[in-house]
Order: structure tokens, then C-alpha cells, then sequence
């Protein structure tokens, strides 16, 4: 059991996977990245196969696991300080988009077809331990 590997993070590009799995492997974990080569070649095929999944051996995940989380980023303001949520005053806030329904989906279609999404995509924050959503300021 302690020679086999598990998903420890998922990243929709293999750039990003690349960067954590330089970091783990810095500290001795070996990582294995899975479907990888698939998202190179297709980028479009990312969402629907799950991602580049970052796999360690089971003996590492407790490790890895506190690595990643120690190196996670949130979102900053233009002062370059962590965004807190009004709601709960942490800081474990990240930056999403507002696509969330079919509605906003139509709309971000029609803005990447006629080359305005820049300047009709929404983002808001959410805060990751009460889940409360907030508008950038």
C-alpha cells in the first residue's frame, strides 16, 4: 500500500503542475504527474479529463499535503496585502469567476466570439472557510 500513488491536487494546465511538482521533488517527494501529455497536446480536453492530476506515494501524502498548503496562494489587494473576507475576517480568500450559470456562460460566449470578454468578464471573490462571495473592488 505504501508503494502506490494517490491525487494529492488537480491543475488545469501542465505549466502549473510542472511548478509543485519542482517544489515536492526539492524536498525529496517523488510525484508522478498523470494526463499531462494528454493536456499539451489539447488544452480544450483539461476540464473534461480532469486535469493534470499530481500524484506522490501514499508514505509522502501527509507531507506533501502540508507542503501544498503552506505554499497556496491567495488573492492580494493593490497594496500587495492578503484580501480579507468581511464576513469572517480570514484571509483564505480566492479571486473566481462569475460563470455560473447559463445565463453568464451565454454572455461569456457571445464576449469571446466578438473579442470583448476582457472587458465583459466578472471575477468575485470567495472566501474559502465560510464560503461568503464578495465583489473586487
Amino acid at each position: 500500500m505504501k508503494d502506490t500513488f494517490v491525487t494529492i491536487a488537480r491543475y488545469q494546465y501542465s505549466s502549473e503542475a510542472q511548478i509543485i511538482k519542482g517544489r515536492l521533488e526539492a524536498d525529496g517527494i517523488e510525484v508522478f504527474l498523470r494526463d499531462n501529455i494528454t493536456i499539451d497536446t489539447d488544452p480544450l480536453v483539461s476540464q473534461a479529463i480532469g486535469g493534470v492530476k499530481l500524484k506522490v506515494l501514499a508514505k509522502d501524502e501527509k507531507v506533501a499535503r502540508e507542503i501544498l498548503e503552506s505554499i497556496k496562494s491567495y488573492s492580494l489587494d493593490d497594496d500587495g496585502n492578503l484580501v480579507k473576507c468581511p464576513n469572517c475576517h480570514t484571509k483564505q480568500v480566492g479571486l473566481y469567476s462569475t460563470i455560473s450559470d447559463f445565463k453568464s456562460l451565454i454572455s461569456f460566449i457571445i464576449g469571446f466570439v466578438s473579442g470583448t470578454l476582457p472587458f465583459t468578464a466578472r471575477y468575485q471573490y470567495k472566501c474559502e472557510a465560510c464560503e461568503t462571495s464578495f465583489p473586487v473592488k
